[in-house]
């Protein structure tokens, strides 16, 4: 699972994929799937300030966002279906655009959504759901809106070292982004920005939901909230650079109790 944004939330946290217009989102998910076998799953949602004020466009409200979202992911399945697509809509206009490289079936979208209307509209169109926090509550009102039999998918931060008290402090500084409440993710257009912010997060706020160190017990209990939640994936993501010793770890120790 890879993240698509602009910007990272802190200028230490490095690397930020792609983020563009849904017709050429379609192009680049339409070409990834085929490299893939179809094994690509494309992740949407109704976007963050961060990434979008790169192009000079005004940031919209949330029911704004909604309807956007919803009209690109018209538009992209307009586009895999191969035909010649021209689209004059509220949010976006497509001007006889047809994909040539095409999968064998469309690359199924996922949204992502922490309020009710958005995790509604995942439950309506989407094809599967997206959420970075163990709520129960989400994931029934994602199925009771029309995700039943739809995959929910459960994003986990977690940080593996030798000692606990280094891996604490690993997040503070990689990641206090976490502990930071409210609508600011959404809001904020630079990582400067979240680095002030940051600065008032403390290493316990920025560490509360994360798995931190050498106790198995500790990463597999974090995962199985998830599972209790009704998530039918959960993906594991390694702050830091000791990815080697991450996997080897989770390989070892915790898949082996989890299972």
């Amino acid at each position: 699972m890879i993240s698509d944004h602009y910007h990272p939330w802190l200028d230490q946290q490095g690397q930020s994929p792609f983020v563009i217009h849904p017709a050429v989102i379609a192009q680049a998910a339409a070409t990834s799937a085929v490299l893939t076998g179809g094994r690509f799953q494309l992740g949407v949602g109704t976007g963050e300030a961060l990434n979008e004020h790169i192009t000079d466009s005004r940031w919209p409200p949330a029911a704004e966002r909604l309807e956007m979202l919803e009209q690109a992911i018209e538009v992209m399945r307009r586009l895999w279906s191969g035909d010649l697509t021209t689209h004059r809509g509220t949010h976006y206009s497509v001007d006889s655009a047809r994909l040539y490289t095409l999968p064998d079936n469309p690359p199924p979208v996922y949204i992502s959504g922490l309020g009710e209307k958005s995790v509604e509209l995942a439950g309506r169109i989407g094809d599967g759901y997206i959420c970075t926090g163990p709520n129960a509550d989400l994931v029934k009102l994602f199925r009771e809106s029309g995700g039943a039999g739809k995959p929910a998918q459960g994003g986990l931060k977690v940080c593996y070292a030798e000692d606990k008290a280094d891996a604490r402090k690993k997040v503070h500084r990689l990641w206090p982004t976490q502990g930071i409440k409210g609508e600011a993710s959404q809001l904020l257009p630079l990582p400067r920005h979240f680095a002030q912010l940051a600065e008032m997060v403390s290493e316990e706020d920025a560490t509360t939901s994360t798995p931190c160190g050498p106790e198995p017990e500790v990463h597999v209990k974090a995962i199985q909230e998830y599972v209790d939640a009704g998530f039918d994936e959960v993906y594991i993501s390694q702050i830091g650079t000791e990815q080697d010793a991450f996997f080897e770890f989770y390989a070892r120790e915790v898949l082996p109790r989890l299972r």
